[in-house]
């Protein structure tokens, strides 16, 4: 009971954000450059046509695959049958593997803070894209078991963008380190840190967990 209501606010958080980046992405839509993020960028990056089809590409499909991943591990959805999670699951891979993640490498390369948030940003991607592939291969090869713990992992990273922001608070207001300072720090910690917990629990049986709890009746109508 302590764990489904834990995973049920846990939910409720992530809902409660992607609400949030929606009013915090909708302004972009302007297209105009003198607009929050934007504003840190140089005249001559906010020019460049591959760093905007980028930037607007990845703000789109990172709020769909977070909202796609997060109605994945409900398990109201999960046990209406294949075809919604099926489909939810569609959207989630083509979603990182063909925009966001690809999307993002492009935000790395005009990443501020220099070559260590360049390469931040660029691994986070390449694990993000990976750890979604090695997903679907899974639930390709009906290995349920990988799928999940997969699955899991790839979300973990997808909640970066969450785990940024939190980070980035509380660094800067409750320990006061300097902008520069914690820019660099929650680049690699954001989605690092989200992994080691990500597997932290998964050695507990979180992913054991979401199989015999949420999906019993999905996974045996998988394997039909």
């Amino acid at each position: 009971m302590l764990r489904k209501l834990f995973l049920a606010l846990a939910a409720l958080f992530i809902a409660a954000f992607a609400g949030l980046m929606l009013t915090k992405t909708l302004p972009y839509y302007t297209f105009e450059k003198g607009i929050h993020f934007l504003t840190t960028k140089s005249d001559e990056t906010n020019d460049n046509p591959v760093f905007r089809a980028g930037f607007y590409v990845h703000i789109t499909t990172s709020l769909l695959v977070l909202v796609a991943g997060l109605l994945q591990f409900l398990p109201v959805l999960a046990r209406r049958g294949p075809g919604l999670h099926r489909q939810l699951g569609k959207c989630y891979v083509v979603g990182i593997l063909a925009l966001a993640a690809p999307s993002g490498l492009v935000l790395a390369r005009f990443a501020n803070g220099g070559l260590a948030a360049q390469v931040g940003f660029t691994l986070q991607c390449l694990v993000w894209w990976l750890c979604t592939w090695r997903a679907y291969r899974a639930a390709r090869q009906r290995q349920w078991s990988l799928h999940v713990d997969w699955m899991l992992r790839s979300f973990a990273v997808t909640l970066a963008a969450l785990a940024l922001r939190g980070e980035s608070y509380v660094m800067y207001y409750v320990f006061e380190t300097k902008p520069i300072e914690t820019y660099l720090t929650v680049t690699w910690l954001s989605w690092v840190g989200n992994l080691v917990l990500v597997e932290i629990l998964l050695e507990v049986g979180l992913g054991r967990y979401f199989l015999r709890e949420f999906m019993p009746d999905l996974r045996a109508k998988l394997a039909v």
